[in-house]
């Protein structure tokens, strides 16, 4: 193989956030899944992604560069 597609760079993890402060919430109305950084202060997330499967979730932790605990 002579071309082979290269990996984006990791983004960089936003201000005052850690790897321990990704959260996934549902929603008990449609069942959406949503991953994110936990905004202790606001009670919310940031930066949220809609989910559906476990692969969403293990790209969203390899796109800021971590790898998630199980």
């Amino acid at each position: 193989m002579i071309f082979k597609k290269k990996k984006a760079a990791p983004l960089p993890l936003p201000d005052g956030f850690t790897a321990r402060d990704i959260k996934t919430e549902s929603s008990i109305c449609t069942g959406e899944t949503t991953i994110g950084f936990y905004n202790k202060k606001t009670n919310r997330l940031v930066w949220e992604e809609l989910v559906k499967t476990e692969a969403d979730i293990d790209a969203y932790y390899e796109k800021y560069g971590l790898t998630r605990e199980r």
